[in-house]
């Protein structure tokens, strides 16, 4: 019945060639485990954000969302996006718009080669799953988040997931060299944050979030340090994000990745604490952090194909995106996102694609840029990032459109005035005090 090498013998040997396997395995799965860590952060981050009385029930959402994208991925999502791509035993069938090979890792999918794919894929799945979390806190009902995880890391991430990295018609445009995101800023953040704004308008704003004339009030998180913590730790998440995707450490452009990351991070920071602090004349550390994490999703898709100076660049926009996206989202559109989580992953998991298309140099991958004398890459990202959006919202708004009609979304009114944790969880995060 298995085809495929469960044991790893028929893979390793004691040759250089081994060696070589075996060391990019452990690379592999240690960022699998680094990623996995991002979600501490995220969990951190969200609760720092949001308010006392709700704290519980944005921890069970983060805690819940990548168990259930987990099961969901091993039993037909990871196929649906891998099948074709033939980068792993197991993974042959499958067209330019779906793969249909892989399922529950059976067959010639039961392979070493293909268990670490799965794991460290599994990770950006359940980030993707995890950002919407954020962006509809404080007033979504727990069953209601459970069934969109099913659906997300199932159907709406693995297809779009396929066009980009599964040898799908995104990757194989005849433009430059086709679609690139190297780490999922599109596939992973814009997604994640494209579906955030959809669930977010549908579900509507929190109780007192807007006065009858339209103005936003500020509803301030219960705990500052918990949102610096959480944004630390998704940044030390995001090496493993970044550079693991190389799937090999013998890749030694892993490197450049890595600084491309942390420079983008540090220049997002930078430019929004001080372009803060010439608004308000206060040092913000709370718009650092987003523009620390707005850095962070930019780079992701253009990391391995740009030059240092080009890293900071990305990140000093991301943060001037971040915060205007904030603003035109709250104030304009009256979308109600408690953490952000829209302006930070939607709008620079785009910025992330088209800067590929701008600043990529031509060293890694023949990805060349207009920076490097083409055009024709920048015109395939247009296009990825077009694609995302229309089937982002296209999907999205079916889905939440439906679930709100047999379901519902929201928690009742006066639950949402006391607290959330009692109601669907039985005890409040705090019950000592």
């Amino acid at each position: 019945m298995f085809a495929g090498d469960p044991s790893g013998s028929n893979t390793y040997s004691d040759s250089i060639q081994g060696l070589k396997f075996s060391v990019n395995f452990a690379w592999t799965l240690l960022s699998a485990f680094l990623v996995f860590n991002m979600q501490a952060g995220f969990t951190f981050l969200g609760a720092g954000f949001v308010q006392k009385k709700n704290t519980l029930n944005y921890l069970a959402m983060s805690f819940v969302d990548f168990c259930i994208g987990a099961l969901i991925f091993w039993l037909f999502g990871f196929a649906l996006m891998f099948g074709g791509s033939k980068l792993a035993p197991g993974l042959l069938c499958g067209n330019s718009f779906i793969g249909y090979s892989g399922f529950l890792l059976l067959g010639d999918s039961y392979d070493v080669h293909t268990s670490v794919l799965w794991m460290f894929q599994i990770m950006f799945a359940a980030t993707a799953c995890t950002i919407v979390t954020g962006a509809v806190a404080e007033r979504f009902k727990f069953h209601a988040h459970v069934i969109y995880s099913i659906f997300l890391c199932g159907v709406l991430y693995p297809v779009f997931g396929h066009w980009m990295w599964g040898k799908g018609w995104l990757q194989t445009l005849p433009f430059g060299v086709g679609a690139r995101d190297f780490a999922g800023s599109g596939v992973v953040h814009g997604m994640g944050g494209l579906i955030a704004f959809v669930a977010a308008w549908i579900v509507g704003p929190r109780f007192g979030k807007y006065n009858p004339d339209g103005s936003p009030n500020v509803i301030h998180g219960h705990n500052l340090v918990y949102i610096v913590i959480g944004t630390l730790t998704l940044i030390f998440g995001w090496f493993g994000f970044n550079a693991g995707s190389t799937l090999a450490v013998t890749e030694l452009r892993v490197s450049i990745i890595a600084v491309n990351t942390f420079l983008s991070a540090a220049s997002g920071a930078v430019t929004l604490l001080y372009f803060s602090y010439f608004m308000t004349k206060k040092s913000d550390i709370i718009m650092a952090c987003n523009g620390a994490l707005a850095g962070c999703v930019a780079i992701t898709a253009s990391g391995a194909y740009v030059p240092h100076w080009a890293a900071i660049v990305i990140g000093l926009i991301a943060s001037l995106i971040t915060r205007l996206s904030l603003y035109f989202i709250e104030s304009k559109l009256k979308i109600d996102d408690p953490v952000g989580a829209i302006s930070v992953h939607g709008a620079n998991g785009l910025w992330g694609l088209l800067s590929v298309g701008i600043f990529s140099d031509g060293t890694y991958g023949g990805v060349r840029g207009i920076i490097a004398g083409s055009c024709w890459q920048l015109l395939a990202q247009f296009i990825a990032c077009v694609t995302l959006i229309a089937w982002c919202f296209a999907v999205g708004l079916l889905f939440f459109f439906v679930l709100k009609r047999l379901l519902g979304l929201r928690v009742p009114v006066n639950v949402e005035r006391s607290g959330i944790d009692p109601y669907e969880h039985g005890t409040s995060c705090y019950p000592g005090s």
